[in-house]
């Protein structure tokens, strides 16, 4: 039989086991060779993979002079699940008082009267917002069990992003006195030619 590729939503998950397991930071180029190799993710979905979950704000990006750098902790993935979980309770309830209202409005008709589609929309959307609700609660409740771990985690990437920063901030002030010395070059033509902040500094 063939073998079923991944799905979308697999393909996602596996990849913020990656974040999760190693609580490193990677570029792009780290990424498209462990996702492969070690989660089966195929390696020219990488980057579509890797920016629906910055998009929905699973993983953490930041350009660091001309590279960009990604990480993601579990405490990232369950606030954001709360906070869609918040927005889905809240659809939930707009949804119930529209119901409501409808069923007022129906009450008041004639007796006998076949039910709207707006009232049956209603209801197909109503089940499918109790699904998601559902889906959302049981992932948290998975997530919870890292609370006692979370702000160790937290203090941990931080200080994984913080000395990789400064260590790509020691490269780049190196690479700029190498030029000077070699070419003759302002630092501000360098800045300007590269894309360097004038204020580029160590992060405290």
């Amino acid at each position: 039989a063939k073998k079923k590729g991944l799905s979308f939503e697999e393909k996602r998950v596996r990849m913020m086991e990656i974040f999760f397991e190693t609580k490193d930071v990677f570029q792009l180029k780290d990424i498209e060779k462990i996702a492969p190799k070690e989660k089966g993710i195929t390696s020219m979905s990488v980057k579509e993979i890797l920016q629906s979950l910055v998009d929905d704000g699973m993983v953490d990006t930041d350009r660091i002079g001309t590279s960009n750098y990604f990480w993601a902790f579990p405490s990232k993935a369950l606030h954001a699940r709360k906070r869609k979980l918040e927005e889905l309770e809240s659809q939930f309830a707009e949804s119930s008082q529209k119901k409501e209202a409808l069923q007022k409005s129906i009450e008041k008709s004639k007796i006998g009267r076949e039910d709207t589609t707006e009232r049956a929309a209603l209801i197909e959307e109503l089940a499918t917002l109790r699904q998601k609700k559902e889906q959302l609660k049981a992932e948290i409740d998975k997530y919870r069990e890292c609370d006692p771990d979370v702000v160790e985690e937290m203090r941990q990437t931080n200080k994984i992003a913080k000395e990789a920063a400064n260590r790509w901030t020691d490269n780049i002030f190196s690479i700029k006195s190498w030029a000077k010395r070699k070419f003759g070059f302002e630092e501000s033509r360098i800045d300007k030619s590269f894309g360097i902040p004038e204020d580029l500094d160590y992060i405290d």
